[in-house]
């Protein structure tokens, strides 16, 4: 190994250590009382040294978001082989949604539940690939409608949501140890795609209109806060 490439590896080791070490305080202690010179207190750094790797607090949270929306979007695209309904697809995405949230319970806080995180929205071109994973989803329900398995009346969008906050609401409630002594998570995530599948099938009148940002983009509960 050259000495450019040395270099370049343990340059990306320490940018991987200040990410995990961030990462970590950010869950435990919240974003806003995480300050540069508190992650560089726990890897035992400067906190100039971190400046050299990253512009500030906000731009550590972007590159950590935009790990965690890989690893989903990935994830997705990796189940999503093979030949599925559309109502199969559908699921299947959903279905990995909360299992990103078992296997991934710091990114999925930081990416759904921290209250105090910059909107990701402010850097639009860096999360082009979590809107087009967004346009595939609504596709999809387009697709489960056309097929006549969802009613004409359905709205994708609408449906996106109902499905995402029932899914996030079980990955909360067993991340936070909400759940009855006894009671199975993993039942109540399929539950949950049930029932919301059932009354989007049976043609219930939803009360809830169109939105524009994605409930997978930006988290949910972050836009009730605000």
């Amino acid at each position: 190994m050259g000495i450019k490439e040395r270099q370049e590896r343990d340059r990306e080791a320490v940018r991987r250590s200040i990410l995990d070490a961030a990462r970590e305080l950010f869950v435990s202690e919240g974003f806003q009382n995480v300050s540069i010179r508190k992650i560089a207190e726990k890897i035992e750094y400067s906190p100039a040294a971190i400046y050299g790797y990253f512009a500030g607090k906000d731009d550590i949270f972007f590159a950590l978001a935009e790990e965690g929306f890989r690893l989903l979007c990935d994830g997705s695209r990796a189940d999503a082989r093979g030949t599925r309904t559309p109502l199969d697809q559908v699921r299947m995405r959903f279905e990995r949604l909360y299992e990103f949230s078992r296997e991934q319970p710091q990114y999925f806080a930081l990416m759904f539940l921290e209250r105090s995180v910059p909107r990701i929205s402010k850097e639009y071109e860096r999360f082009a690939f979590a809107r087009e994973m967004k346009g595939q989803i609504r596709d999809e329900l387009q697709a489960c409608i056309d097929a006549g398995d969802l009613p004409k009346t359905v709205e994708p969008t609408v449906a996106m949501r109902m499905l995402t906050v029932g899914l996030l609401g079980i990955s909360v409630l067993r991340m936070s140890d909400r759940l009855a002594e006894g009671e199975d998570a993993d039942a109540l995530a399929a539950d949950v795609l049930d029932v919301v599948f059932a009354g989007l099938k049976s043609g219930v009148a939803l009360r809830s209109k169109p939105v524009v940002d994605c409930p997978l983009v930006e988290s949910s509960l972050q836009e009730e806060a605000s």
